[in-house]
């Protein structure tokens, strides 16, 4: 299984859509046996997805995600952990151990980023 996380100095970015970077996890077995930071490449939202499936991600774990990027995801055959926030090590040990909980809804309602926007976490 190979698990992907929005990254950012060791934590969850809590914005799917501006996430720079992603720590990826290669885990068989239950046991990590390697993770690198990959970078987004400036691409984002839809794109993002995109990126994803083109680096074989089966599982995404991530802070606050909007309707179209959830989509995108879904189509992109992608299981989503939404909502999570702390270290990225620490959410992969959890969901590993099965106690990270899968939430596959949009939880960041926002349309112009010059605005502010309001996320559910």
């Amino acid at each position: 299984m190979r698990i992907a996380a929005t990254y950012e100095n060791g934590n969850i970015f809590q914005h799917f859509g501006r996430t720079e970077s992603f720590k990826v996890y290669d885990v068989e077995d239950g046991k990590v046996l390697s993770s690198k930071v990959i970078g987004s490449g400036g691409v984002g939202h839809g794109a993002l997805a995109g990126l994803l499936a083109d680096n074989t991600i089966d599982v995404l774990i991530c802070g606050g995600i909007g309707g179209g990027a959830v989509n995108a995801i879904e189509e992109a055959g992608i299981k989503l952990y939404a909502g999570a926030s702390g270290s990225t090590d620490a959410a992969v040990d959890a969901l590993i151990a099965g106690r990270l909980e899968a939430i596959s809804e949009a939880n960041c309602n926002h349309h112009d980023h010059n605005e502010g926007h309001e996320c559910a976490h």
